[in-house]
């Protein structure tokens, strides 16, 4: 937020999500702090591409003022959506009772004696909100079961089969390879038996 004497403004920065061939929009908020009226006026470094309603008014005191940047659509995106463009919000104080119809280009004229109060916005683009994308869905729906267990204490069918899935697999695993390996033994046993028979025989 930029506070002045006069006027508060925020934000400092006009932030356009830029997207090509659309209108884009964006507010600021003007606080008068003063027990004062003042008056403002907007100018911008490219009037053809910008419109500003309203670009003159009066902030009563102790209020506020929402002043509304519009974009017009752009046919191509600047490189790496740098922006050079500027506004100027000039401030001065102003009579009681004064209306924006009020309002002349001589009252922000500093070389007339007034005490004109200026501050600089830059426009700044920024990348358009992406969807998400398919693989970070699929890495959440992945981790849900884990956290409906750790969250809730309690899983639904097709949560607890795919996690009692999960656990029971690897001691099946273990189980069979244990019978497997005691029947080798009883086999190897047996022949080992046979052997001494036959030599025994002989």
């Amino acid at each position: 937020m930029s506070t002045g004497e006069l006027l508060s403004i925020e934000p400092q920065e006009l932030k356009f999500p830029f997207e090509l061939k659309k209108q884009i929009s964006c507010s600021l908020q003007l606080s008068n702090k003063t027990d004062n009226y003042v008056a403002f006026k907007v100018k911008t470094t490219n009037p053809k591409k910008y419109c500003v309603r309203p670009n003159t008014g009066v902030v009563l005191p102790k209020s506020t003022c929402d002043v509304m940047v519009t974009m017009q659509a752009q046919r191509e995106a600047p490189p790496d959506l740098q922006c050079k463009d500027k506004f100027l919000l000039q401030s001065v104080n102003t009579n009681p009772g004064i209306t924006a119809k009020d309002i002349t280009p001589e009252m922000f004229n500093k070389e007339s004696g007034n005490l004109v109060e200026e501050c600089k916005l830059r426009v700044v683009y920024v990348p358009p909100p992406q969807p998400p994308s398919p693989v970070s869905e699929g890495s959440e729906e992945g981790s849900s079961p884990r956290a409906s267990l750790s969250e809730n204490g309690n899983l639904n069918n097709s949560d607890s089969m795919a996690v009692s899935r999960g656990s029971i697999d690897p001691q099946e695993k273990s189980s069979e390879a244990s019978a497997l390996i005691s029947k080798l033994m009883e086999e190897k046993t047996s022949a080992m038996q046979q052997a001494t028979k036959l030599r025994q025989e002989l």
